[in-house]
């Protein structure tokens, strides 16, 4: 018996629609200028997400009984975990691993299949002091590929969990050289790209022009806007982005750039099922300036299509 043709794709139909601790301002496991989990996850739930990406390890619950629990109580659900890793530090590899399995263990927990990881700063968040060159040696580049997949193999091997690397402002994987680089030099069964909207367009890259070129890269996205103003600002006065976050840099849709709904609409021409995940960055923020920002965020996000009424396969 034939089966029947599947249904047309409504407009970001294969797009689901999630946010993370970083929208209420939270970057660190502990930080005094972040507000508790328990008050995160209540008002992400009453700002209307389903869906959330866990954030750094551990500021929320690590037991996996105990964050099941606060999710249940709440109808969340993750969408992928997140950490940070330096591939391009050979001597660094076994702690890097130790923190990775860490979030791989509570990610795969949770039901959920994506690892974000994100490239250390090589400036201080705080302070905007540099811990090292913001340029790689050829010798580092040379390894960074074979790391990341390296990696990627052992997270789908081990976890059923797939590695996707996060673009990020002050650190070696910024520019869209930097990103097409990872690309080209990397395997796509073991390591593909967290598109951040806001973090190639505050490296100067064109969201548009990797999803078209390397849609097939493109395993989760971290959707958020930068005001071009406090981007003159970084590159006229050497900014670390701790301080752009400071004066702003982040904004709510529709401004900033790139256009919320330019990129919904090419994500939602790519043959796959995505996360789209918001995040504005607001550390450090008084905490009743999140959830108004997120309601806002989530309606003018529906308005293009996006929602977070389906779960994604988990074949990229």
């Amino acid at each position: 018996m034939a089966t029947a043709p599947s249904p047309l794709r409504t407009t970001a139909g294969n797009l689901c629609l999630g946010s993370a601790p970083d929208s209420w301002g939270v970057w660190f496991p502990e930080d005094e200028h972040q507000v508790p989990y328990t008050r995160f996850l209540d008002e992400l739930a009453g700002a209307g997400y389903e869906w959330l990406e866990l954030g750094p390890y551990g500021y929320l619950p690590t037991d996996p009984r105990r964050l099941k629990e606060e999710l249940d109580a709440r109808g969340l659900q993750v969408s992928g975990g997140t950490a940070f890793g330096a591939l391009h530090r050979p001597e660094a590899w076994d702690e890097m691993l130790a923190h990775v399995r860490q979030v791989a263990t509570l990610t795969a927990a949770a039901g959920a299949h994506h690892l974000v990881l994100i490239p250390p700063m090589y400036r201080d968040e705080k302070t905007g002091a540099f811990t090292e060159s913001p340029e790689l040696t050829a010798e580092q580049w040379a390894g960074f590929g074979r790391a990341a997949d390296r990696l990627g193999k052992l997270l789908v091997d081990e976890y059923d969990v797939r590695l996707v690397i996060h673009p990020h402002a002050d650190s070696h994987i910024q520019t869209q050289p930097e990103i097409e680089r990872l690309l080209n030099e990397s395997d796509g069964r073991y390591t593909n790209l967290c598109l951040d909207t806001g973090h190639v367009a505050y490296g100067g890259g064109d969201n548009l022009d990797l999803i078209r070129r390397f849609g097939e890269r493109v395993g989760y996205v971290h959707i958020k806007q930068m005001d071009p103003e406090i981007l003159a600002q970084v590159a006229a006065e050497n900014l670390s982005f701790g301080e752009a976050v400071k004066r702003g840099v982040c904004v709510s849709p529709p401004a900033g750039v790139p256009s919320p709904a330019d990129v919904v609409d090419e994500l939602s021409k790519l043959d796959a099922e995505l996360f789209v995940i918001v995040e504005q960055d607001l550390y450090p923020c008084a905490p009743e300036v999140p959830l108004p920002i997120a309601v806002r965020t989530r309606e003018h996000l529906a308005g293009c299509g996006l929602t977070g009424t389906r779960r994604p396969n988990n074949n990229r």
